[in-house]
């Protein structure tokens, strides 16, 4: 019984991860009295860097920050002794208990990683960049206004606290259909599960194989299809493509027993035969992105064991894992215990909210996508930027308890997508090992969702030729990658048939300058055919129900 009102409150394993760790160095005081000497001796070194710096000499800081941190960029965290006396202090600190955390004698990896995770949430709460009087721009900023600042960072906490969230972007900068999700096109399929996007061609001929996208129900489409010059579809179209995209419908819950193998049936094979009596082909090249992308290699194997003719002759993932044997930081919210009671929440509700989706997600980097906005809004009285990226981000989608129940258990517990026949869908096992169809798959450097290194895997697990490319940055901006010579875009990009080492085949390829869509479409040149006039938008079976963006994604 205590047990089971434990885990109630605590789903999530944080004071159990926290209380194994603290017992289990409890266990070896010798061990850890070493430790807390290590650190007494580099404090002692750090008190005396300090003195070094009051006295008016210059030392290099003893602990520096690191490439990504932007909480310490303002010169005052070096310039300034008693700010760099903070900002080291607290930098050596909190990363001595990280690392004490990971080496922690007789503690699993996963506990390890989970008691590491909860206890950066509170030692990035308490930076110093996060408070007035330990900030030395929020206290120049206030200065200069005259206090201004402060009054409207407390206006803008009250209005937090109202919306019960951070306000990261301004939502009255974009408009769906104007200046975002603004390429045009027709909704040519609508049913209970998605609407089907068409878009219309801008060049007079285009390659003859369509190009059906399958973007993630987790956030709306128009990630692919941002403000004029960031959108991946503006860019096909304009390179002489016919482009499909599903717009996923925002469930409630009547759609709570809404699985897996409807958004495979209903949604994106039924999406195919459309796209095929539309555009008269037999074949298309399939595009997948995140858990889009998941669903594609399911749907690609499936279509394999049929005796039919494939109806995709090569596709494309973007950021997607397959093998969820190490899924990357989201790891520390599933496990048996948290999958048991989202289960329950979903049970009540039908569905998992879109914004405590949103929330976890963004706890996983806390500093870029948390605190930076509490310390601009509430410390600096920055208005809220409006920003596209944050602006799709902010816009939530909902997830069927039954759909999102199968993911957790089957992908993320049971990995049973990289286990031949382990999954069945409409009476056919699956078996990644007999896709045949090349494939040109994407991932992101810095991705903390879908770990670069676990959505190379893929290129060992099929029977087909894979082109791999590796962009810098991270799930989003990896992707949202367009041409640009102003930007420092780099990736990777070669040949990954049949192997299996992430890191040997990285150490093989040279970095390039510029956007990995650039290399895409040369790709998507040799296997998508001849040009032909473009092909109508809809058909007689299918005629147009309304413009781009459609309705489902409006709905809230």
């Amino acid at each position: 019984m205590f047990n089971e009102i434990r885990h109630h409150l605590d789903p999530f394993g944080v004071l159990d991860s926290l209380l194994s760790v603290q017992s289990a160095w409890l266990r070896q005081p010798e061990v850890l009295s070493g430790e807390v000497r290590q650190l007494f001796n580099t404090s002692l070194d750090l008190w005396s860097h300090s003195l070094k710096r009051f006295s008016g000499m210059f030392a290099k800081d003893m602990v520096p920050v690191v490439q990504y941190d932007e909480r310490f960029t303002d010169p005052a965290w070096t310039e300034n002794p008693w700010f760099d006396l903070l900002k080291e202090y607290y930098l050596l600190y909190s990363r001595w208990l990280i690392d004490a955390v990971f080496k922690t004698p007789g503690v699993d990896e996963k506990t390890k990683r989970r008691a590491a995770f909860w206890l950066r949430q509170g030692l990035d709460s308490v930076s110093p960049s996060n408070f007035f009087w330990t900030n030395p721009l929020a206290q120049l900023k206030s200065i200069v206004s005259g206090g201004q600042s402060l009054q409207y960072g407390y206006a803008t906490w009250l209005k937090d606290i109202e919306d019960n969230d951070i306000n990261m972007v301004d939502p009255e900068a974009f408009t769906l259909g104007e200046n975002i999700a603004a390429t045009p096109g027709e909704v040519v399929f609508r049913n209970e599960l998605l609407e089907l996007i068409q878009y219309t061609p801008v060049t007079d001929k285009v390659h003859k194989i369509p190009i059906f996208i399958i973007a993630p129900w987790i956030n709306k489409y128009y990630i692919l299809d941002l403000a004029p010059g960031k959108s991946l579809v503006e860019y096909l179209v304009g390179k002489g493509y016919t482009v499909f995209i599903t717009s996923w419908k925002n469930p409630g819950y009547e759609m709570r027993d809404t699985g897996f193998d409807d958004y495979l049936f209903k949604g994106a094979l039924s999406a195919i035969d459309v796209i095929r009596d539309i555009t008269g082909q037999k074949q298309i090249h399939a595009v997948g992105y995140c858990i889009g992308g998941t669903l594609l290699a399911a749907l690609v194997a499936w279509i394999n064991q049929g005796k039919e003719e494939p109806p995709v002759a090569h596709w494309s993932l973007f950021t997607t894992l397959v093998d969820f044997s190490n899924p990357g930081d989201i790891d520390v919210f599933i496990d048996e215990t948290s999958v048991a009671w989202l289960e329950e929440k979903m049970e009540a509700a039908g569905y998992l909210d879109g914004d405590a989706l949103g929330r976890s997600f963004r706890m996983l980097r806390p500093n870029s996508l948390i605190w930076r906005y509490v310390v601009q809004g509430y410390l600096y009285g920055s208005s809220p930027p409006p920003l596209d990226v944050l602006f799709w981000n902010t816009d939530c989608t909902r997830l069927p308890a039954k759909m999102h129940s199968f993911y957790l258990r089957e992908m993320y517990l049971n990995n049973k997508l990289v286990k031949p026949n382990a999954l069945e869908f409409n009476n056919r096992p699956i078996d990644l090992g007999r896709i045949r169809q090349p494939l040109y798959a994407v991932g992101a450097e810095q991705d903390h969702i879908s770990p670069w290194k676990e959505t190379f895997r893929i290129a060992g697990l099929i029977d087909a030729p894979v082109r791999y490319t590796l962009a810098t940055s991270g799930h989003i901006m990896g992707i949202v990658n367009p041409p640009n010579p102003q930007t420092k875009c780099r990736y990777w990009c070669g040949d990954a048939s049949g192997q299996k080492d992430p890191d040997k085949w990285l150490a093989s390829i040279v970095k390039r300058p510029g956007s990995w869509w650039e290399d895409w479409t040369a790709w998507l040149r040799e296997h998508c055919g001849d040009e032909i006039n473009p092909p109508h938008s809809g058909s007689q079976a299918y005629p147009p129900l309304g413009s781009a963006p459609g309705q489902y994604v409006l709905e809230k």
